[in-house]
This record gives structure tokens, sequence and C-alpha cells, in this order.
């Protein structure tokens, strides 16, 4: 194909994609359509505007002179998030192995992508209301509860990160006879390794932000002293406990960019 075909025919470059065209107005449609059917309206939204601005002034002051309490809770969740985080990896480490499918048998793969699957499909507050029934109120139905949401996570993203590797080096070291964990330890890990650090990092941190969050439903945690303070419209204890987790969130990120700064 010459240089002036392009230009001899210009409809043939810039033919119009009917079908695209009409997909982005059947999801115009329905968008239209879900807002009429939602109550969403600016009056109700202007309404809402306004009941914010009064929940923010009757926050100002922050209450803290029940830090001690706040102590208390904020301690809890960081050690519920620091010992499901280590529990989730430690077990996400051999079930993101035998999900990964250039690695394993298809038998294997499959019962390991199905839990896997499992620990994704809810929402960490529908697992910890499910842990609470289980266990009672407390930081143990809390700690199950990110353990299921660290295999969920770190054992999908280990087994796509094992499932991308180059096989040279594992085709290498089998053909010198070396056995399973060598293979492991001097073909896989050395190309994973970093992107797991990356990805316990961050879970790490979002553990943190989940054990403020699944305590509402009685998991442990701030989470709980938070909602409480809100069924007492104790506004400006509120404030208190939200600065509480804003400083306890940007601490845990500032610790996950250092440890990922040492394995870099």
């Amino acid at each position: 194909m010459t240089a002036g075909t392009h230009t001899d025919h210009p409809d043939r470059v810039f033919r119009p994609n009917w079908p695209a065209r009409l997909g982005w107005v059947l999801v115009l449609g329905y968008t239209a359509y879900a807002v009429s059917t939602l109550d969403i309206s600016w009056p109700r939204l202007l309404r809402g505007m306004d009941h914010g601005a009064k929940f923010l002034s009757a926050t100002v002051p922050p209450d803290v002179s029940r830090w001690k309490l706040l102590v208390e809770n904020l301690t809890e969740s960081v050690e519920m998030a620091l010992i499901a985080s280590a529990a989730g990896i430690l077990l996400s480490l051999p079930i993101g192995l035998f999900a990964a499918r250039n690695l394993m048998p298809a038998w294997l793969t499959w019962p390991a992508r199905a839990f896997i699957a499992v620990c994704r499909s809810f929402h960490q507050v529908i697992f910890a209301i499910l842990f609470v029934k289980a266990v009672g109120f407390g930081p143990l139905a809390g700690i199950l509860t990110l353990v299921f949401a660290s295999i969920g996570f770190i054992g999908k993203l280990f087994a796509e990160a094992i499932e991308e590797i180059s096989l040279k080096p594992v085709e290498a070291l089998r053909a010198t006879g070396a056995p399973f964990a060598s293979v492991l330890i001097y073909a896989v890990l050395p190309q994973v390794l970093a992107r797991f650090i990356g990805f316990c990092t961050y879970q790490m941190d979002s553990n943190l932000r989940n054990s403020t969050m699944i305590g509402i439903v009685g998991a442990g945690g701030i989470g709980g002293t938070l909602f409480a303070a809100f069924q007492r419209f104790d506004y400006d204890f509120v404030a208190t406990i939200l600065i509480a987790i804003i400083a306890l969130i940007i601490v845990g990120e500032y610790i996950s960019l250092k440890i990922k700064a040492v394995f870099q």
C-alpha cells in the first residue's frame, strides 16, 4: 500500500463506528433512566449539603478529653491489622503458588483459584458479620475477616505474578535435576520478590484502613467506638476519631514506602 492511498480514500480511514456510537447512546440513556429511578435530584442534593455543613460545624472543636479510649481502640486496630497481615501473607504464599497454572497441575490450581475467588467474593463487612456470628464480638472476628481479605488479594496477585515470569531459569534448573524447592528459591522467587513485597505492603495499608471499619459491626477496633459516637450524636468526638484514623493511615503509608524502598 502506497503512502497516498490514505489520502485518496479518507472515508475508509475515518469510517464511523456505528456500533460503538449506539453503545454510548444506550449507556447514556440507561444512566438517565437510573438517575430518574433512584430519587436523585438537585433539591435533595442541596438539602444534603446543608445537613453536611451543620454536621461539620458540630465537629468543631474536636473533643480530646477521651484520648485514652481513643489510643486503646487505635492500638487494637493496629494489632488486628498486623496479626491479620502476617497470617494472611503466610497463607497466601502456598495458595498463590498452588494457583499458578504455569507451575502446578490443573487439579491443584482450580481448587486454589476457587478458594481465592471465595475470599474475594464478599466485602469485608459481610465477612465481619459472618465471623461475629461464628466467634462472637471482638478482635478475633476482625482478624479472621482481614485474613480472608488478605488471601483474596495477595493470593490472586501472587499467582498472576508467578504466571508472568520467564520460564527459562525454571527449565534450566529442572534440566540439572534440581528439586522443586530449589526451583522456587532460585528461579521463581527472584523474579517475583519485588512485586510480592509491594503486594504485602499495600495489603498491610489496606488492613489498617479496614480494621477501622469492620468494628462498626462488632469486629473490634476503633470502628465500634466511631459508630457509638455517631449514635450518641457526639460529633466532636467523631471528629477526633476521624483525625486519628487519618493520622494512622498516613503513618502506615510512610512505613510502607520505607519498606518498599529497602527492597528496591
